[in-house]
């Protein structure tokens, strides 16, 4: 290659990287040959790395990356989100501080997620799910939850928090409060024994049915034990909009790392929580990132700004509900 024609060549790249730079989803720009199609030419070109290839309607126009710059050719590549190749981050781990995305749960569940470090004046909280620090109801405030889980091997050693408060799951129906039909159903019950039938009634009353959340709230033992970073994201740089086609990203205790984007917004979703149904109202749907044991991670941006709290999903898909409504429904600001 023409060694005047290489110099000037990374005149105009010393010149335009610094602004290339600050463009969403750009994460490098070298030298190299212009590929088109699957084919790589002798063409010099500006290569522009990008997390992920985004439709243009989806980029704001700042964030477009020009087709030359000065004359001089440019060509999007994909490379992924490009990281330093520190020791693996295990989430099934114990650690102390703990931080969002490590395995944690009640201590009579299996495993699920912490999702976010939380806190109302100058209380710790952890952020995740009912079914993941609340035990689907089936728990007092004061509960210990452990990190790790007890399906990760946590131990009463390994309480980190106690269960401060979370939002009830509704199944439709609950325990009914008319006295008389509590009357008849221990009159029945008690001649159902006396025939020697082992089926029992419930005085039962039916409730709307229908979640906007699946959500609650470990109060921190000590501060020391806890950090806000997500472990392999980073600090949230605040609180963000699902919005339709927003790419997302997420560290959860079974499947790490993961990417995805939103595909369904405003969802009305009937959800199986081991036999029994609860539907859930104005929910996000995305891509399949998560597996069982994520539940209670928090969604991100690319940017880092949390938009949302997983509580379910199936092979195809990641169910998550807007974090700016939890946040609110339990007068939280994310800390750190």
């Amino acid at each position: 290659m023409n060694n005047d024609i290489l110099a000037q060549v990374r005149g105009i790249y010393s010149a335009a990287v610094p602004e290339l730079l600050t463009r969403r989803n750009v994460v490098a720009c070298g030298l190299g040959y212009k590929v088109r199609g699957t084919e790589q030419t002798d063409e010099l070109s500006l290569v522009v790395s990008v997390v992920r290839k985004m439709p243009v309607t989806e980029l704001a126009p700042r964030d477009l990356v020009p087709q030359a710059v000065d004359g001089f050719p440019t060509d999007v590549v994909e490379t992924g989100l490009i990281r330093a190749y520190l020791p693996p981050f295990d989430p099934k781990a114990r650690h102390r501080p703990a931080m969002p995305g490590v395995s944690i749960g009640h201590y009579r569940i299996t495993a699920g997620t912490f999702g976010l470090l939380v806190q109302r004046g100058d209380e710790l909280y952890i952020l995740s799910n009912n079914h993941v620090l609340a035990n689907s109801n089936d728990a007092h405030l004061g509960d210990a939850i452990w990190q790790p889980a007890p399906l990760d091997q946590g131990t009463p050693d390994d309480r980190i928090a106690t269960l401060a408060e979370f939002e009830p799951l509704d199944f439709g129906e609950q325990p009914g409060q008319c006295a008389i039909a509590q009357t008849v159903a221990q009159i029945l019950n008690a001649l159902a024994r006396l025939a020697g039938s082992t089926h029992r009634l419930a005085a039962v009353q039916k409730t709307p049915g229908e979640n906007l959340m699946d959500a609650a709230l470990a109060r921190v033992a000590a501060p020391e034990l806890v950090e806000a970073a997500i472990g392999d994201i980073g600090l949230p740089t605040g609180v963000g909009e699902p919005t339709l086609g927003l790419p997302l990203q997420k560290v959860g205790r079974t499947t790490g790392y993961t990417q995805g984007s939103v595909q369904q917004i405003n969802v009305t979703v009937n959800v199986d929580y081991q036999g029994k149904m609860a539907r859930f109202t104005d929910q996000i749907i995305a891509g399949q990132m998560s597996s069982p044991g994520d539940s209670g991670s928090a969604i991100l941006d690319m940017e880092r700004r949390a938009v949302g709290l997983l509580f379910a999903g199936s092979e195809q898909v990641t169910l998550f509900t807007p974090l700016q409504r939890v946040l609110d429904r339990f007068g939280l600001t994310l800390a750190g």
